[in-house]
């Protein structure tokens, strides 16, 4: 068995292969090129290659496995030896990669499939749009907000701007010479982007259709079209999680703690982990609790207590709990 570690960078790497005792065969720096990487390594067979987690790092690891390399993903946080180093270069850090994957001391991140990775990014498209569609509305609010008082005739008999009718308003209504241009482009802006999103909700109802998990989270309150694929795709593998406390803490829902002197002090979440699943968990709280009456009394309670603020996390964390049992054992939750 030999042990590589890579240093990855957009352009090239810095590849480092050790023997089982530790000591170099090989290292030095390649291009991102698969050809290039089976010259470096002609000769050497059965090797097991770690790469620290990044932006784009699935690009080499896909490398890798392809080519029948034996590849894990380190979490970068994590690897102390690394991020401590007071001399670091790229043949240092993998040579650190390399010693702690032959010490089987990686801290590993969870290495996601190619389809899981794809409908990531189908579902962060439609984010990016929505977003995007959101900062056009504010720029158009603050286009009308900086009209004189009487040039907007007609405004207060629309009550929703991004209806049909308050549409039509905000392609008539009477405005400045540049500020007309100003309007008009960002209304081409509005149609374009509403466009993308119901395409990218088109996406979003195959990858719902295919997926008996979207299906299960559905049943649960809160947990809209979007968010029932969102939940799964982002958690990946259930299996992963032993209890519902490692998915609160990899959602980054749980509280800060503080101990010294024999007293424990909890602080605001930690925030942690994946915001996306955070995010998709605490939008959840407020629908949920007006669908279902428990949920409902449990957010009341802690909100009568804590705060808002805390029972909004409190629930977020509870349904998150619901999500791991209705995944697990695959069953959909009973509203009742």
């Amino acid at each position: 068995m030999y042990y590589m570690g890579v240093d990855y960078h957009k352009q090239y790497s810095h590849l480092t292969v050790l023997d089982k005792g530790g000591k170099v065969l090989r290292s030095g720096m390649v291009t991102n090129d698969q050809e290039d990487i089976r010259r470096f390594l002609v000769g050497l067979e059965n090797v097991k290659a770690v790469v620290e987690a990044g932006r784009t790092s699935y690009v080499m690891a896909d490398m890798l496995e392809w080519m029948g390399i034996d590849i894990r993903i380190a979490n970068p946080m994590q690897v102390k030896a690394i991020a401590q180093a007071k001399i670091k270069t790229d043949k240092r850090d993998s040579r650190v990669l390399a010693d702690l994957l032959r010490a089987d001391l990686i801290p590993e991140v969870y290495m996601r499939s190619q389809e899981n990775r794809e409908a990531q990014r189908i579902l962060r498209q439609r984010v990016f749009f929505v977003r995007m569609r959101t900062q056009v509305k504010n720029r158009i609010a603050w286009v009308l907000g900086m009209q004189m008082p009487g040039v907007l005739t007609g405004r207060d008999t629309v009550k929703d701007l991004y209806t049909h009718r308050g549409l039509q308003f905000l392609k008539d209504v009477q405005l400045g010479e540049s500020d007309r241009k100003i309007m008009d482009e960002l209304l081409e802006s509005y149609h374009h982007l509403t466009r993308r999103i119901q395409v990218s909700d088109g996406y979003v109802k195959e990858l719902y259709a295919s997926m008996k998990e979207a299906k299960l989270v559905r049943t649960i309150p809160g947990f809209g079209p979007f968010y029932s694929v969102l939940v799964p795709v982002e958690i990946g593998e259930i299996s992963r999680f032993p209890k519902a406390e490692k998915l609160h803490a990899y959602t980054g829902v749980i509280p800060s703690l503080h101990s010294s002197g024999g007293k424990v002090y909890h602080g605001k979440i930690i925030k942690a982990g994946n915001k996306w699943l955070r995010w998709a968990a605490i939008e959840a709280v407020w629908p949920a609790t007006v669908a279902d009456v428990r949920l409902k009394i449990f957010y009341q309670s802690r909100a009568w207590r804590k705060g808002a603020n805390v029972a909004k996390v409190a629930t977020a964390r509870k349904l998150l709990t619901i999500v791991y049992r209705v995944l697990k054992e695959e069953r959909p939750y009973d509203i009742h």
